[in-house]
């Protein structure tokens, strides 16, 4: 079984038409869809927006013990990335983009202060949740291989504050040298490796990080990217 997370409905809608509902649950408020798509058993959440509700989303889909989660959605991508709205990106790793202290120096993260986000045996994690490189490899071959726009890989931010400066866009791409930004995937990375569950992460660019303009942004075209994306994922999973 395979869970698959995503924050709003409009980001999942397509692949809802493509599941054979075996079961509808409630847990916690949260909605699930059980059922196959894609020739996989799957857990479909809607979570919510926010890092909150991704992790609490992400910890009851973990009590399923599936053999992986699969983030999903739209994202803004950073002006010096190249990627375009309507491309695909894959998370190398994601990064806990707002954790940390603000000193007269500037902005330092928990590694300054001297205490990880997350500790087990297997990981220590200060700032940056590592996916791991076979399943990663695995997604950027499969969407490679059948998806006609473009696909990146690297690094994705999570903040609780979206960006909506250009000035704000450009310390950010400074500081992390990120390829988009999102409000829920650095959430999801800790419970996964909290409960040793792989994660993949894949997201549609609906916009470029600049100085807020909604008129420029096509969040339905990122929306059914990214969803495409995820059957083609699907389509070739076999870790």
């Amino acid at each position: 079984m395979i869970a698959l997370l995503c924050s709003v409905k409009a980001e999942a809608e397509h692949l809802l038409t493509l599941t054979t509902v075996t079961r509808s649950l409630t847990i916690g408020s949260k909605p699930i869809i059980e059922g196959v798509l894609a020739s996989h058993r799957v857990l479909l959440c809607i979570g919510g927006m926010g890092k909150v509700n991704a992790a609490h989303a992400a910890t009851i889909l973990s009590g399923f013990n599936p053999a992986g989660i699969v983030i999903f959605g739209i994202g803004g991508a950073y002006p010096s990335a190249g990627a375009k709205i309507g491309d695909v990106v894959i998370a190398q790793e994601e990064i806990a983009g707002d954790e940390g202290v603000l000193t007269r120096d500037g902005f330092k993260d928990t590694q300054y202060i001297g205490i990880p986000l997350l500790a087990t045996s297997a990981s220590v994690v200060y700032t940056t949740y590592p996916a791991r490189e076979a399943l990663v490899n695995h997604a950027l071959q499969a969407l490679l291989s059948n998806l006609n726009g473009d696909v990146h890989c690297g690094a994705f931010v999570t903040l609780s504050t979206s960006t909506g400066t250009s000035a704000r866009a450009r310390e950010l791409e400074d500081r992390y040298h990120g390829l988009c930004e999102n409000m829920e995937g650095a959430a999801v990375a800790h419970v996964a490796l909290l409960h040793n569950i792989p994660w993949i992460e894949v997201r549609g660019i609906s916009n470029i990080v600049e100085d807020r303009d909604l008129s420029k942004w096509d969040i339905p075209s990122a929306a059914q990217a990214v969803q495409r994306a995820v059957l083609h994922i699907l389509g070739a999973w076999n870790q």
